[in-house]
């Protein structure tokens, strides 16, 4: 199979990051054969503890981008051959080092079936930061009732961050709600904004404009802080920023001062930095954010298509020919 690896007899699968405690039942597992497949449902976080764990595997299973693998955990996984990740990309992943390893990392595609769950759960959370819910349950919970005042979307300005697929969207869900929609991309242009009802702004424009700014880019090495304290200075003073998709995008340290300063109203989040969050994380202790747990793919229809898709890639690789490579390079072959 590769420069790297066993014989096919004896191969051994980790099934990583199952928080929900379904995978097993998630797919269909014996169609892989006589291998041997483990569930993991903890996030290790330090790069020992994970090569520890992991150095028996010749193939893993990642749940979305949860477990870290730079160069050094790579280097610690000498029977690794396949990473079989879920989702288009693998921003977990240190691409290159796999590539020079010979570990081939594999990826799935669209789930399939009707909505887009990420979009719907991004809009949860607007409504639910702007109109105060959490905070009201947890009031209402301790006696009282009516203590924050709240504004509506109608007539509000929704900025979107990125107007591909899921840009779009949760567009066309402002535009529902009789919001005014302006929109930046890093390849967006004026005629295909107006093509979904959006006005094209410039990057300063979309933060001193937005009453709710909502960031759908995919982490990138351009992308990756691209939101800092210039950008959050930028903004009102009564407007919420919403990230649903990926946490080192906006500077985090840059994020809880603009929330404890009062620079903006207030934030909701579903992506980290650090997942899970850490029990002692500052954001936890401030009462103008919303919080999730990575949600937008974690419904029950995404995650089985998910892990169905990695069957599926699995069995490729099992059988010579793999198949959704995102680095074809380390492909024996092409070695």
């Amino acid at each position: 199979m590769s420069e790297r690896g066993t014989e096919l007899a004896g191969i051994s699968i980790a099934v990583l990051d199952d928080y929900l405690h379904i995978a097993e039942e998630a797919a269909d597992w014996s169609l892989l054969g006589d291998v041997r497949i483990d569930f993991y449902h903890d996030t290790l976080i330090e790069p020992q503890a994970i090569i520890e764990r992991l150095k028996p595997y010749q193939a893993l299973v990642t749940t979305r981008e949860r477990t870290r693998f730079p160069a050094q955990v790579l280097q610690g996984l000498p029977n690794l051959q396949l990473i079989a990740g879920t989702g288009r990309r693998q921003s977990n992943v240190d691409l290159p080092a796999a590539t020079g390893l010979g570990i081939v990392v594999c990826v799935t595609g669209a789930t399939g079936g009707r909505g887009d769950s990420t979009a719907e759960l991004c809009w949860g959370l607007i409504l639910g930061v702007t109109r105060h819910l959490a905070w009201e349950d947890r009031q209402m919970r301790a006696g009282n009732w009516q203590t924050r005042p709240a504004e509506g979307l109608g007539g509000k300005t929704l900025g979107i961050l990125g107007l591909g697929r899921l840009g779009t969207t949760v567009a066309g869900y402002g535009r529902h709600f009789d919001m005014d929609v302006i929109a930046w991309g890093p390849t967006l242009d004026a005629e295909r904004a107006a093509t979904h009802g959006v006005t094209y702004v410039s990057w300063d424009e979309l933060f001193r404009c937005s009453d709710i700014l909502s960031i759908h880019v995919p982490l990138t090495d351009m992308s990756r802080g691209w939101i800092t304290r210039r950008e959050l200075a930028l903004m009102k003073p009564t407007a919420f920023l919403v990230n649903t998709a990926r946490g080192p995008i906006v500077d985090e340290s840059a994020l809880i001062d603009a929330l404890r300063n009062g620079t903006i109203a207030g934030a909701a989040l579903d992506v980290y930095d650090m997942e899970p969050l850490p029990a002692d994380h500052p954001l936890l202790q401030l009462n103008n954010v919303l919080l999730s747990p990575h949600l937008g793919y974690a419904t029950t229809s995404t995650i089985n298509a998910f892990l169905a898709h990695s069957v599926e890639n699995l069995q490729a690789w099992l059988a010579g020919t793999p198949q959704n490579v995102l680095n074809p390079e380390a492909l024996p072959e092409r070695r």
